[in-house]
């Protein structure tokens, strides 16, 4: 897994009128946990980029004012109309200690169902795991090829070596599920076969009908 540089800079004073004026000068105002006491400090906007922009995992190398230590991005906060960045929290981390992560989830392969008219549901953005960090992957790749209609990868069907699923097992990961149009065409050409199947049987039928039919005309 890649390592993402932030660098930061503790703050003095704390409260929401402080974090207002931290964000307008481009900064993000953060808390990192997991030491004998929690670290408050502003980290400028810019670095976050690669961190929260991406659809793959990372750790953190975290410089605060020359004290360094490797963490995991813990949590966001996104301002709900303007997407702007509001808080971060990290959580330092070491190598001999398990850590839970959210990995993101890649699709990987073409379903059957797709090619028949069906649409693949990404139901899950992402898997939250559990494990030593060494064995913590960039993403997850979920194998869709064996999907047909209403058919699903759930988190149950999931391994890799050295880690643990922490979501429901019966939690669904991606499926492929039948759009109307999709469903009214597999319908139609039940249908059809249906018909085509009962048109030899009913010719034979017609055909002793008018039979009998000759025979009169023969008789006058």
């Amino acid at each position: 897994m890649k390592t993402i540089e932030i660098i930061g800079y503790r703050r003095a004073n704390l409260g929401k009128s402080e974090s207002k004026k931290i964000r307008e000068n481009g900064d993000v105002p953060c808390v990192l946990y997991g030491g004998d006491n929690q670290i408050h400090f502003r980290s400028p906007m810019i670095l976050f980029r690669d961190l929260v922009y991406t659809n793959e995992a990372h750790f953190v190398h975290l410089n605060i004012e020359g004290e360094e230590c490797k963490a995991i991005l813990q949590e966001v906060q996104f301002h709900p109309v303007s997407e702007i960045l509001l808080h971060a929290d990290f959580l330092r981390i070491s190598e001999d200690r398990k850590i839970k992560m959210d990995i993101p989830v890649s699709l990987v392969g073409i379903a059957p169902g797709v090619s028949k008219g069906g649409s693949l549901v990404r139901k899950r953005a992402s898997l939250k795991v559990y494990g030593f960090p060494k064995d913590m992957p960039d993403h997850i790749d979920v194998d869709v090829s064996g999907l047909d209609f209403h058919h699903a990868v759930k988190v149950g069907d999931m391994v890799l070596p050295g880690l643990e699923f922490l979501d429901p097992k019966a939690a669904a990961i991606a499926a492929v599920e039948v759009n109307r149009a999709a469903k009214l065409a597999v319908e139609e050409a039940a249908k059809a076969a249906e018909t085509a199947a009962a048109a030899p049987k009913a010719a034979p039928a017609a055909a002793a009908k008018a039979a009998p039919a000759k025979k009169e005309e023969g008789k006058k």
